[in-house]
């Protein structure tokens, strides 16, 4: 097994981490170096196609929209890496020969619960390609893309990350904040809060999203400079109290010039109403397991922290989770006292873009810091480890992503949020019991779905 265990060597030189953690947020890379995107040394998403001796796989993109022996069109797939064994598994008493492959927030799970958490660690894969507009997009905001309103905001083509050569921490974050994702998602999903006793309480949401700037359509594409990033919807099915409750909303592009906005229809009252602040720390119902700005591990405006650019270096990460969606599975089985079934969760060796946001003085948030390991092939944030404002490790949080052939890209599954202090979860995003109401991806949503008037004829 050793041949798959990397000596966690940082892939730069420290000057070099130095110069990314410092570097200036606005530069555009030359033409020249955008041309590198696709080539023999990075992907066209700006990753090193090169695997390691210590197991990271080499890049080969050789699936687009799908792989052999797929079945299904639509619904739960079981992926391509279905039969495949683990290599092997890290525990509490064997962390310590993977320690420099590991999270603070791991080590700290093993510590905590080690007769629940482990990690089964498989062959690292990268085979999966985005579609080739994505690719497109992401060489033109190679040398257009800037930092604009003091960290505030950003210009080039929405539809992939704007920054594939970060240089500093803001190009990172607003690279977290903007990947490829899918254009719409529709799902019933349910949501699992796990109490230190062993009790579960349970929520259900009816939920969807449109991207506006990931549209299939080229003519439909936008502008990071364009007033609409997303809109969401969220309707609660259960508890029974909250039944009926729903928010609709939308996310800017610019922070500068608008925030995060919401608006909520509460049966009890019939009627509307727009709603305080909702963003940054604000606790996500039914619990407040978890803050607005966990979704996705971070969302919403970066103007709170300080964010630098560590490096990059190889972690062992959740990857290519189609498992842990599979509908076979029930919620007695995967909801365990203290985190997820672990023997349903993937973990691969990959290297992952380091991202760390401080907080500044005189602002709100729950967090002191957040540490983001971000996987350099998608620009999709895999692990965080949170800490409070003593510098003590608070809330390790985890995405299960899986590849979606509607989409042609990576999806989120089941996500997991750990309070090491309180000794709760929660695991939301749980479909596994949905029916026919699991996840529905890229077909036509419209703004107006999203708008108060939508909430307002809803209650009539």
């Amino acid at each position: 097994m050793h041949e798959f265990r990397s000596h966690g060597r940082i892939l730069a030189a420290a000057a070099f981490a130095a110069a990314l953690a410092g570097g200036p947020a606005t530069a555009k890379v030359s033409a020249e170096k955008a041309a590198e995107l696709g080539g023999e040394k990075y992907t066209c998403m700006g990753a090193e196609r090169a695997g390691t001796e210590s197991g990271v796989a080499e890049y080969t993109g050789k699936f687009q929209g799908e792989w052999p022996g797929m079945e299904e069109e639509a619904g739960y797939r079981p992926g391509p890496y279905a039969d495949e064994e683990p290599l092997f598994t890290i525990r509490a008493d064997n962390m310590d020969e993977y320690a420099d492959q590991l999270t603070p927030g791991q080590k700290a799970l093993f510590e905590a619960y080690p007769d629940s958490f482990y990690m089964k660690v498989y062959p690292s894969h990268r085979d999966f390609k985005n579609r080739d507009w994505v690719c497109d997009i992401v060489k033109k905001n190679a040398t257009s893309a800037e930092i604009t309103d003091d960290g505030l905001g950003v210009t080039g083509t929405t539809g992939a990350h704007p920054f594939p050569f970060p240089e500093g921490g803001l190009q990172a974050i607003w690279n977290v904040i903007n990947p490829h994702r899918a254009w719409t998602e529709q799902v019933v999903y349910d949501i699992a809060n796990v109490y230190e006793n062993g009790s579960v309480a349970w929520g259900r949401q009816r939920f969807m999203t449109l991207n506006p700037g990931n549209h299939p359509d080229p003519d439909e594409r936008k502008s990071f400079t364009d007033k609409i990033n997303a809109y969401f919807y969220a309707e609660f099915i259960e508890p029974p109290r909250d039944a009926g409750f729903t928010a609709v909303g939308y996310q800017p592009n610019n922070f500068a010039e608008d925030a995060t906005n919401s608006w909520q229809y509460q049966p009890g009252l019939r009627r509307v109403r727009q709603a305080p602040e909702v963003g940054f720390d604000y606790p996500v119902p039914p619990a407040g397991m978890r803050n607005t700005d966990d979704d996705y591990l971070f969302n919403g405006s970066p103007e709170r922290f300080t964010w630098r650019l560590v490096g990059k270096k190889e972690f062992y990460v959740p990857y290519h989770n189609f498992k842990i969606n599979d509908p076979s599975i029930d919620y007695d089985e995967l909801i365990g006292d203290h985190t997820v079934n672990p023997e349903y969760v993937r973990y691969e060796l990959h290297r992952v873009w380091v991202v760390e946001g401080t907080l500044k003085e005189g602002v709100r948030h729950n967090y002191g810091k957040r540490v983001l390991y971000v996987d350099e092939d998608t620009w999709l944030a895999l692990w965080a480890d949170n800490y409070d404002k003593r510098e003590q490790l608070w809330r390790p949080n985890f995405v299960n992503y899986f590849y979606s052939p509607e989409s042609q890209g990576f999806h989120r599954g089941v996500s997991v949020y750990h309070d090491l202090t309180a000794q709760t979860y929660e695991a939301g995003y749980l479909v596994n019991e949905a029916g026919d109401d699991w996840w529905t991806l890229n077909e036509p949503l419209k703004p107006s779905q999203f708008s108060a008037e939508a909430l307002a004829r809803k209650g009539r």
